[in-house]
């Protein structure tokens, strides 16, 4: 049978020997099996142009076929966004600690991407948040996230408050900690450390997460994919935000944040034996076993 993917992208966060010498021990077995290799270029190891073409994000994602993401959900949550733009599928070995999307145990990556190679996996869409933030009239801040954008108070002492609408309808004016516009795959990560729904992935909507409201009557609200959230800080109040745990952005009381669901998404290859709610049972020590 031929290979299905014939250019193989590979993008890693080397935080040790260990991890580089299996960057290399992938980028060798599949170049030994006819697929070209082709290394981000803030992951490559030193000296590996002379062997491998290295390629930035802006260029890797139209020389490849497929991305293979090496490292934790953090390292895939970068690529992703990088990558969205191009469309190529992205597959993740966890070389991280709980690894959600990431979902390759690195001792079974060989066979599992033998079997994708092939055209053996199950393929996912998922979504993605459309964010940005006005002020003054002007877009400041224009980007996506796979996860989720939060708005926090950063490093103040004291909650911040801010009015919030979707789809130009008032909502609630809230005191709290912040807030996490969160999408279904980012369901699993910081929205459900503060009590959020988890989503399951072929949901196309997103969910509003309070973080500390100052109310016991605040709860998550989960909306649906034609939903656009606003949220303004009031006055004396200033906060920072982040998408998918990534970058600063500073927001003043003037800004406006806009979010909602993107019109692209992010293609994700699992091995042909991935099962979402075994993921959630390993991920979550749900220990209760089938029968």
């Amino acid at each position: 049978m031929g290979r299905l993917f014939r250019s193989v992208g590979l993008v890693a966060k080397l935080r040790s020997e260990e991890r580089g010498d299996f960057l290399l021990k992938l980028a060798k077995w599949l170049e030994e099996h006819g697929v070209e290799v082709v290394l981000e270029v803030g992951t490559a190891p030193k000296g590996a142009e002379r062997r491998w073409t290295v390629l930035p994000f802006s260029r890797l994602g139209d020389a490849v076929e497929l991305v293979v993401v090496l490292g934790g959900d953090g390292t895939l949550l970068h690529a992703a966004r990088h990558l969205v733009e191009h469309e190529v599928p992205l597959v993740g070995v966890n070389l991280g600690r709980v690894g959600f999307l990431t979902d390759i145990r690195s001792t079974e990556a060989i066979e599992a991407l033998a079997a994708i190679l092939d055209g053996e996996f199950v393929e996912e869409e998922r979504a993605l948040l459309s964010a940005s933030v006005q002020r003054e009239g002007a877009v400041v801040v224009e980007t996506t996230a796979l996860n989720d954008v939060v708005v926090t108070r950063g490093d103040l002492g004291r909650m911040i408050e801010f009015d919030l609408w979707v789809n130009g309808r008032f909502v609630y004016r809230q005191r709290a900690d912040g807030m996490i516009v969160t999408t279904p795959t980012g369901s699993t990560a910081y929205a459900l450390s503060a009590n959020g729904p988890i989503l399951h992935p072929h949901l196309c909507g997103i969910a509003l997460v309070p973080l500390c409201p100052h109310t016991l009557t605040a709860r998550p609200i989960v909306l649906g994919a034609e939903a656009t959230v606003e949220l303004a800080l009031l006055p004396g109040h200033v906060a920072d935000l982040y998408f998918d745990g990534q970058g600063r952005v500073a927001i003043l009381p003037s800004d406006r944040l806009l979010v909602g669901v993107a019109e692209r998404t992010v293609r994700l290859l699992h091995p042909p034996d991935y099962d979402y709610f075994a993921t959630l049972r390993e991920k979550l020590h749900w220990n209760a076993a089938p029968r």
